[in-house]
């Protein structure tokens, strides 16, 4: 879990004027953020095509002509 400390120092690069009330509740959503991100870290996308698009998209712009 992360601490307070870093928290806090979180919050003052986000420049996050947080009470102690927030900050503790910030403490558990970011550790959460965290957990899940290293579970992610364990998962294979191998053989997965890629969704960047849905269709095949062509340029449709014209040509410039001066």
């Amino acid at each position: 879990m992360i601490d307070k400390k870093e928290t806090q120092h979180i919050a003052e690069l986000a420049r996050l004027g947080l009470t102690e009330k927030e900050i503790s509740k910030m403490q558990k959503e970011l550790s959460s953020i965290l957990d899940y991100i290293e579970m992610l870290k364990g998962v294979s996308a191998d053989g997965a095509e890629s969704t960047s698009f849905s269709t095949l998209i062509d340029n449709t712009m014209r040509e410039d002509q001066a």
